[in-house]
């Protein structure tokens, strides 16, 4: 027989379990479409059950990964409704960007949009936005704070970090061998500079999600460090050994281009923070080479 303090042990455990899984079988059914509110949905410890293109999610987004019982719905733009409607989701949660299909998915479920990246509107403001209107959804909206407060915590303190003066940076991500996303104002990326005290060098327009789709040879004049956001599109790294005018713009860049693991540029938070997290890195693994 198990001595007092050890069965009180024994029991206070049993009865944390049964919570946790009486909440975990309470929790609604979630199915998005949207990998922005998939990555929230995670980091607000309210994982969806179902989300379109999951590999592709953790190829593009990279972090906070998925759990691995998560339901594959197929192409973004083309989900399975079989398979959605065999998931009987509570909630389909979708953004603007996949409107055009709320019908057909309204006859399955209820759907909600939430949006980001507003024209005209602060990106950090409208992050932190979304992220309570997610948590309301899901009936827990002091784990929104938690994540807003512990992001903007470490944001402070990745800035912290950075000691002397960082040149300009520039930050693109490749879409083939000659021509790259350049990201400026408005964007994921750009938020996170502006939290971060960095400047982008980026003096051109850029659309909804902040970034303009530009010829490499755009770059070109800039005084500015080159930061380069992974996935390389299939066979481009190999052929930008071959591109002179990508030799070219190395060369004139302020120290050795950064190259940093695929971050989703048109994330919410936890995409924020991995970019603070990835760039503050590469700059001090930097300096102290």
């Amino acid at each position: 027989m198990p001595r007092p303090r050890r069965a009180l042990t024994w029991l206070a455990g049993l009865v944390a379990a049964l919570v946790a899984t009486a909440t975990a079988a309470d929790a609604p059914r979630l199915a998005t479409l949207d990998w922005t509110l998939a990555e929230t949905l995670v980091a607000l410890d309210a994982p969806p059950a179902a989300v379109a293109q999951v590999e592709a999610y953790h190829a593009w987004v990279g972090e906070p990964t998925l759990p691995a019982s998560t339901l594959d719905l197929g192409l973004r733009s083309q989900p399975n409704l079989e398979r959605l409607a065999s998931l009987a989701p509570a909630r389909i949660l979708i953004s603007p960007m996949f409107a055009n299909l709320a019908p057909r998915l309204e006859r399955i479920a209820p759907v909600d949009t939430l949006p980001l990246y507003t024209p005209g509107r602060d990106t950090w403001t409208q992050m932190r936005e979304m992220t309570r209107s997610l948590a309301r959804l899901i009936e827990r909206p002091e784990a929104a704070s938690d994540l807003i407060e512990s992001t903007e915590a470490r944001l402070d303190a990745l800035q912290e970090r950075l000691h002397g003066e960082t040149p300009p940076l520039l930050v693109v991500q490749f879409m083939d061998a000659r021509h790259v996303r350049v990201f400026g104002a408005g964007g994921l990326y750009q938020a996170v500079l502006d939290r971060l005290g960095l400047e982008n060098a980026w003096p051109g327009p850029t659309n909804t999600w902040g970034f303009s789709l530009v010829g490499v040879e755009a770059l070109a004049g800039l005084d500015a460090r080159l930061v380069v956001v992974e996935p390389y599109p299939a066979g481009v790294r190999e052929r930008l050994d071959e591109a002179g005018l990508w030799d070219h713009l190395v060369e004139a860049s302020r120290g050795v281009p950064l190259v940093l693991p695929p971050v989703w540029s048109f994330g919410a938070l936890p995409s924020a923070e991995r970019f603070a997290e990835q760039l503050v890195s590469a700059l001090e693994a930097d300096d102290a080479a």
